[in-house]
């Protein structure tokens, strides 16, 4: 494990359990902090940010349900919704196992456990903590910045006569879930009707991930948008999500759509079509719910007939269209 600082919970009502979990675990974390009383979890998790927490899943001589286990690990998940809570379970549990997991649990352990088993399991949890508080911290900062935004946002945008129309259309498509392309020229303010779609939406108090699509070269298209495991190459130290993994639940803008190389639109589309993309180092698919606003400064139409843009990809993205006017024409802005 490196050298960041880290803090365990181990709760289990087997002392004997406790004890060597904790001389195992002293040397590899920087504090180890254990119960046998599951009534303490509230205030443990209230005083601490634990980087994981190992749970038992009985706590009564008689009853072998797993129901307690289930129950405080629900409790746990209430009070931090970014904890990562690990199952302790019996040899041979796996309905179990599989049912917490369904529930919430990050992965399970297995009494009796085999140490370097463990030790990976930690170092995975530890990893996953730090993404979500990664996520966590980009959508409070997200939502901080919307807070400053004033209400009508339309002094921001534009309030020429010929932008009434684009207010007119935001807020007729806001309230939809529908793929929107965003056309116009270079600092007609394409970002800024992309995040007014994205306030007025039902999405608004989840995340706008915004890519500047031309800054993205081919090698890094794929880690960049859907994320990659750790060690799938050489600088991949910890797993890390991607663009669209972070956006899921909210909105993500796709600025400059029209820079993107030919086999990275196929990439693109596999991903919008089956609503699924794949890390990089990973064979698992993994499910999205994001709204897609695209812009571009380009003719796509014209790029699809002359084969630069895939026109498959073209109607995908292009369920409704907003042209922004260029500023040239919109003198009371």
């Amino acid at each position: 494990m490196s050298a960041r600082k880290r803090k365990l919970l181990i709760v289990d009502d087997n002392k004997n359990v406790l004890t060597a979990l904790s001389r195992l675990l002293e040397m590899e974390v920087d504090e180890v902090h254990t119960t046998s009383n599951p009534n303490l979890i509230p205030g443990m998790i209230r005083s601490n940010d634990y980087d994981a927490i190992l749970l038992d899943m009985n706590f009564s001589a008689s009853v072998q349900s797993g129901n307690e286990g289930i129950f405080w690990m629900k409790e746990i998940l209430k009070l931090d919704p970014n904890a990562i809570v690990i199952p302790i379970t019996a040899y041979g549990d796996v309905d179990l196992a599989v049912r917490a997991i369904k529930e919430g649990a990050a992965d399970f352990v297995v009494k009796p456990w085999d140490n370097d088993k463990l030790l990976a399991t930690l170092n995975s949890a530890y990893n996953l903590r730090q993404s979500k508080l990664e996520v966590a911290s980009l959508k409070e900062k997200q939502k901080s910045l919307l807070e400053k935004i004033d209400k009508k946002y339309s002094c921001i945008i534009g309030s020429s006569s010929v932008m009434q129309e684009v207010h007119e259309t935001i807020q007729k498509v806001a309230g939809t879930d529908v793929d929107i392309l965003i056309l116009g020229e270079n600092g007609t303010g394409k970002e800024l009707v992309a995040r007014e779609i994205h306030r007025q939406s039902s999405r608004n108090q989840e995340i706008l991930i915004s890519v500047d699509m031309g800054s993205l070269s081919e090698s890094l298209f794929e880690s960049e948008m859907f994320g990659f495991e750790k060690g799938a190459f050489t600088d991949a130290k910890e797993m890390r999500k991607g663009r669209f993994e972070i956006a899921s639940e909210g909105s993500i803008f796709l600025d400059e759509i029209g820079n993107l190389s030919l086999s990275m639109q196929a990439k693109l589309l596999s991903a919008l079509q089956n609503r699924t993309f794949t890390r990089v180092g990973s064979n698992a698919p993994i499910e999205f719910d994001t709204r897609l606003i695209c812009a571009t400064n380009k003719n796509l139409k014209e790029m699809t007939s002359e084969g630069l843009f895939r026109e498959d990809l073209f109607f995908r993205i292009n369920t409704i269209e907003i042209t922004i006017p260029p500023l040239r024409d919109r003198g009371d802005d």
